[in-house]
C-alpha cells in the first residue's frame, strides 16, 4: 500500500538557554510581530513551554530583566509592557544583515570601481606614460627610475618626462537607491507573508549601505493606495495594510526623491508581487484589482518611460509566479530598460544584494 507516513516534527537547532542564543531568537520574533516586545516575549514564552528553551538557573525572567540591564527594552509606563530602543532596532538589522547578505566576501573590498580611469581615487593595475595634469603621487618611482636607466644608461643617470611612468587610477562613484515596499493586502494573502522577508531585506540592504558604503544613500518607499518615504527606524515595525497597489504612486514619489540626490548613478529597486491596481485623481482612487486595467497599466508605464529618460533604471524583484504577471513585469522592464528578477522570498536577499554590489561597479554617464 502506497502512501505517506507523519511524524511529530522535532527541530534540530533550538536554543539551549543563555542569553545570546535567545536573544537571536527575540530579535527574529520582532521581525513577525512588527516591533511589539509584549507580543514577541508572550510568543517566546509559548515556545519555551512547547521546546524547553530555558532552564532552572536561567529562565524567562532572567532574560527579560537582561533585556532591560542591557538596554534592549524600556518599561512603557503608561501603558505597562516593554519596547524596544534604538540597540535593538539596530540589532536587528545587523542580524537581517549577517542573515541574508552572509557572503559578503563576494564583493571583495567592497570598494565601487567605474570603468573611467585618470585621475581617480584608487590605484589599479594598470601603468602608462606620465601626462600633462597627472598628479605626483601618481608617479611610480621605482619603475620610472628603471625607465631612466634602460633608456640613458647607467653611468651618467637623468631622468626626463618621457621616462616618467604613472599608476592608473579608479574613480570611487557614488550610488543613491530607492528601495520600494510594496504593502498592499496582497502582501499577507494565500498564507503566505511576504512582507516579512520583504522588510529583512531592506534592513540589512540599510545596515549593509550604513556600514560598508557610507557615501552612499538609500531611500525607502512604501507603497499602497499612496506611496509615502519611511524612515530606518520605521522598518521593524512596518505592516501590510488594507491597500491596493498604486506602483505609479510609489515610482513618482522615488523619482523625486532621486532628482534630489547630486550622484550620476542612481537606481531602484521595487519589491512586490502584484500587478498595479490603483492610482489616485484628485482626492479619490481609481481602483480595478480584476485583471489588468488598461488605464493603471498604460499610466504605470509611461512613469517607468520617464524614469528611463531620467537614467534611473528600475530593477524589479517579483516575488509572484503568475504568468500574466511576469507577462506585465516583462513590459514594464523592456519600457524602463531596467532589470527583472522573479524570486523565491528564500533567494530575494542574495538578488538585492549582488544585483546592487554590480551596479555600484557601473558607471551612468
Amino acid at each position: 500500500m502506497r502512501g505517506y507516513g507523519f511524524s511529530k516534527f522535532k527541530p534540530n537547532q533550538i536554543p539551549k538557554g543563555g542569553f545570546e542564543e535567545l536573544l537571536k531568537l527575540f530579535l527574529e520574533l520582532l521581525n513577525y510581530t512588527a516591533g511589539d516586545a509584549g507580543e514577541a516575549l508572550a510568543w517566546l514564552n509559548e515556545l519555551d513551554k512547547q521546546y524547553n528553551i530555558t532552564n532552572d538557573e536561567y529562565g524567562m525572567g532572567d532574560f527579560i530583566d537582561e533585556l532591560k540591564q542591557k538596554g534592549y527594552l524600556d518599561e512603557d509606563k503608561q501603558g505597562g509592557g516593554f519596547n524596544i530602543t534604538a540597540k535593538t532596532e539596530q540589532s536587528i538589522r545587523q542580524s537581517a544583515l549577517e542573515e541574508i547578505f552572509g557572503k559578503l566576501k563576494k564583493s571583495g573590498k567592497g570598494n565601487h570601481r567605474s570603468p573611467q580611469s585618470g585621475q581617480g581615487d584608487e590605484k589599479n593595475a594598470e601603468r602608462r606614460e606620465f601626462e600633462f595634469g597627472d598628479s605626483l603621487d601618481q608617479i611610480d618611482m621605482t619603475q620610472s627610475i628603471h625607465n631612466a636607466q634602460v633608456n640613458h644608461g647607467i653611468g651618467d643617470f637623468m631622468m626626463t618626462e618621457r621616462d616618467l611612468e604613472v599608476e592608473e587610477m579608479d574613480y570611487k562613484t557614488l550610488t543613491s537607491t530607492v528601495l520600494m515596499i510594496d504593502i498592499s493586502h496582497s502582501m499577507i494573502l494565500y498564507g503566505e507573508d511576504r512582507i516579512t522577508p520583504a522588510k529583512k531585506v531592506a534592513m540589512a540592504l540599510a545596515e549593509l549601505i550604513r556600514t560598508k558604503y557610507p557615501k552612499d544613500t538609500l531611500d525607502i518607499v512604501v507603497f499602497g493606495n499612496d506611496a509615502w518615504p519611511i524612515t530606518l527606524q520605521d522598518l521593524p515595525y512596518l505592516q501590510v495594510g488594507p491597500y491596493h497597489t498604486n506602483t505609479y504612486a510609489g515610482l513618482e514619489l522615488a523619482t523625486d526623491l532621486l532628482r534630489r540626490r547630486k550622484t550620476h548613478n542612481k537606481q531602484i529597486f521595487m519589491i512586490t508581487d502584484g500587478k498595479p491596481t490603483c492610482l489616485k485623481e484628485g482626492t479619490r482612487y481609481y481602483k480595478n484589482s480584476i485583471g489588468l486595467d488598461r488605464k493603471v497599466v498604460n499610466k504605470t508605464l509611461n512613469m517607468a518611460a520617464q524614469c528611463k529618460r531620467l537614467k534611473i533604471p528600475i530593477t524589479t524583484f517579483m516575488i509572484a509566479k503568475d504568468p500574466y504577471l511576469q507577462q506585465f513585469v516583462r513590459k514594464f522592464t523592456e519600457t524602463n530598460g531596467g532589470k527583472a528578477f522573479y524570486s523565491s522570498l528564500n533567494g530575494l536577499g542574495e538578488y538585492i544584494f549582488e544585483d546592487y554590489i554590480k551596479n555600484r561597479r557601473r558607471t551612468v554617464r
